[in-house]
């Protein structure tokens, strides 16, 4: 299995982990040019070579107009819809502001629709997420393990003043994620709320450097100069024992994953379909509504969501607060996943992109993608389903 592990002996920024994936070898034009699609104002991206405490590494740096804008999370996603990032790209960036907006919601006693994100709004900020999902995608491994993460000692001020470090967001979502600190008495910085949610969004488990044959390694620089090397080592290769996520000689794979399941008979159609929405925002694999009959014979919904295990503190967060349950069973379940990787086909009306599958015997199956059909077909004025049977012909042309 083709894994990468995140080394965080300095912690992790969004700065650091873009510069990482340059520095292993991501096409920083492709980064360059998912970012500028979002359309922000005067930004400029840049990536160099730097020295920290004697070891060679990448630097990267945003430089933007002054940008005073406080945006909601509707704001950010806006901009990503409306981007040219790839499908897998939007989904895992939404993931991450979904991740920091819910942490930010909690630490200041609201709903993540109504945080105004400061420092998580500002352009840089956005671009480092943005350009973190690209590299991500274009790194293409099936499992990321990370390193216990060092958050820093002392103080920083912030938006609403001067706090503790780790800053409340960075400690809630480090909490939310269920990832492992490791004791630290640099004075500073080293985990910066950015950094704690990209690690907890794409992190399958938290531990030491597996069993791998190394291929390559990426070093990301930060901007602050410690006693130590100030750098986010990123080390990705084939490793040679079974984890929680295993490749099967069939093509199929295994990997543990949490079920939590709750019945409610004392809510209506809109707040079930709402909380379906906000799971799905937050990064929930699949949920699924079966009507039941419950006790006295009164009509009700069985909700199931499946979700990574480090995403199910949060999961049962959303299911608590926006649904009237009062309790939630909770499983780990294995599951079976065919191997897949994004695809994309030509029709007369332009490229469509979806998601293509080995099945056991060798075979491959194509799935368009929902949104990238319905952009076509509206922009066309076309029939959807149309676009579907246009975008399987031409995989069964190509094949």
């Amino acid at each position: 299995m083709r894994t990468a592990y995140l080394d965080c002996a300095s912690g992790i920024a969004g700065d650091m982990m873009v510069a990482a994936l340059v520095d292993i070898g991501i096409d920083f034009a492709a980064i360059e040019a998912g970012v500028a699609s979002l359309g922000l104002p005067g930004c400029r991206l840049s990536v160099r070579e730097v020295t920290k405490r004697g070891f060679r590494a990448t630097q990267f740096d945003v430089a933007s107009e002054p940008d005073q804008t406080h945006r909601h999370l509707a704001d950010i996603e806006a901009l990503i819809d409306g981007s040219g990032l790839t499908d897998s790209q939007q989904d895992l960036a939404r993931r991450i502001f979904q991740r920091l907006a819910d942490a930010e919601a909690t630490v200041h006693g609201t709903t993540p629709d109504r945080i105004h994100f400061h420092e998580i709004g500002a352009i840089d900020s956005i671009a480092d997420i943005v350009a973190t999902s690209i590299g991500w995608d274009l790194l293409g491994v099936e499992q990321i393990v990370c390193s216990p993460i060092p958050t820093g000692t002392g103080s920083i001020e912030i938006a609403h003043g001067r706090v503790s470090i780790p800053a409340p967001a960075t400690a809630e979502l480090l909490k939310r994620g269920a990832a492992p600190t490791a004791e630290s008495f640099i004075e500073g910085e080293l985990t910066t709320p950015t950094g704690a949610a990209i690690a907890t969004t794409v992190t399958s488990s938290y531990g030491p450097l597996p069993a791998m044959q190394i291929e390559r390694i990426g070093y990301g620089a930060g901007h602050a100069d410690f006693e130590h090397p100030n750098i986010l080592r990123l080390i990705v290769g084939r490793s040679t024992t079974a984890s929680t996520k295993g490749r099967l000689d069939n093509g199929l794979s295994t990997e543990t994953i949490c079920l939590l399941v709750t019945n409610i008979d004392d809510a209506s159609g809109e707040l079930v379909g709402y909380c379906a929405e906000r799971l799905w925002s937050a990064g929930a694999l699949d949920v699924a509504i079966t009507p039941i009959q419950m006790k006295k014979g009164r009509p009700g919904v069985a909700l199931a969501v499946q979700c990574r295990p480090n995403d199910a503190d949060s999961m049962e967060a959303i299911l608590f607060s926006e649904t009237t349950t009062f309790g939630i069973r909770r499983s780990h379940v294995q599951r079976r996943v065919l191997a897949r990787r994004p695809h994309e086909v030509p029709t007369p009306w332009g490229p469509v992109t979806g998601t293509l599958v080995t099945l056991p015997n060798g075979t491959t199956r194509f799935s368009p993608a929902y949104e990238s059909c319905r952009h076509i077909a509206a922009m066309n004025d076309i029939p959807l389903p149309t676009v579907y049977a246009t975008a399987q012909k031409a995989m069964h042309d190509t094949t």
